[in-house]
């Protein structure tokens, strides 16, 4: 028949004290290391955002030279009819009431949407 295995000296045991402030610490580390992953993934999806957010920039520009160019000649195209300043409010009338009432509609999607 087999003898039971000698258990040797039980472990000694640790103060209440000692094992909280180890799981404390554990814990520190964690959040640490949470927060330090969660900040290299924001910086990395940041350096992803470069480029695609210059691309836009660069479109809204364009998209301004684009409409200034309508502007310019749909008042240089009043003014042989109309004469240059009558020419210049008609223009100044017809993009302001564009940009009003886009103003208007996106104010309206806000207020749906609040």
């Amino acid at each position: 028949m087999l003898k039971p295995a000698d258990p040797g000296p039980p472990p000694p045991e640790r103060p209440l004290g000692e094992l909280v402030n180890e799981l404390i610490e554990d814990g520190k580390a964690y959040a640490r290391a949470e927060v330090g992953l969660v900040k290299t993934i924001a910086a990395e999806k940041g350096k992803a955002l470069i480029l695609p957010t210059i691309l836009f920039g660069l479109a809204v520009i364009f998209a301004l030279a684009a409409i200034t160019a309508l502007a310019v000649g749909l008042v240089m195209g009043l003014a042989s009819f109309i004469g240059p300043v009558a020419a210049g409010f008609v223009g100044l009338l017809i993009f302001a009431g564009i940009a009003g009432g886009l103003g208007w509609w996106g104010a309206e999607r806000v207020r749906r949407v609040l």
